[in-house]
């Protein structure tokens, strides 16, 4: 089995979901199935297939959690002292050359990225660039737009 990079924070989170599915979700989608069975006649009970769709999905993602979280290495960066490498974890603060703007990402496992919240996953252009990468250091990211040059401003392991 292939080892996902996760954070602490993106493990937690999982956990979370998970344990609101089991606890929570589960009972009610438990409930709703047999309120349904008591209308009567399955074959035609849209509440009852509904109901049961919603379990498959339930169930689907339990699954899914579980899997991930017994593959996932949990790497916590504010453990490891900081020698201003990017390494997964790292939030990473760029200026992009051309138009001087400066943006700051922190690179996180696939199912934690949110472009909004500036977290991108290990898996993408501007991360497989960054990696290995220190401060200072000027990088060519291929983007769907072109190529763009970034400097590497700050690395911080937080």
């Amino acid at each position: 089995m292939q080892q996902i990079p996760m954070t602490v924070r993106g493990a937690e989170q999982l956990r979370q979901e998970l344990d609101f599915l089991k606890n929570v979700r589960r009972p009610e989608i438990i409930k709703a199935i047999a309120e349904a069975r008591e209308h009567g006649d399955l074959k035609e009970n849209a509440e009852y297939h509904a109901a049961r769709e919603q379990q498959g999905f339930c169930e689907g993602r339990i699954q899914e959690i579980e899997g991930k979280l017994s593959n996932c290495q949990v790497i916590d960066v504010t453990k490891l002292p900081n020698n201003g490498k990017v390494i997964f974890g790292a939030t990473v603060v760029l200026l992009n050359t051309a138009t001087e703007d400066e943006v700051t990402y922190q690179i996180v496992g696939d199912d934690e990225a949110d472009i909004k919240q500036g977290l991108i996953s290990v898996n993408s252009p501007i991360a497989r660039g960054l990696i290995g990468k220190e401060t200072d250091d000027t990088v060519n990211i291929v983007t769907p737009g072109g190529t763009v040059e970034f400097e590497i401003v700050e690395v911080e392991y937080k």
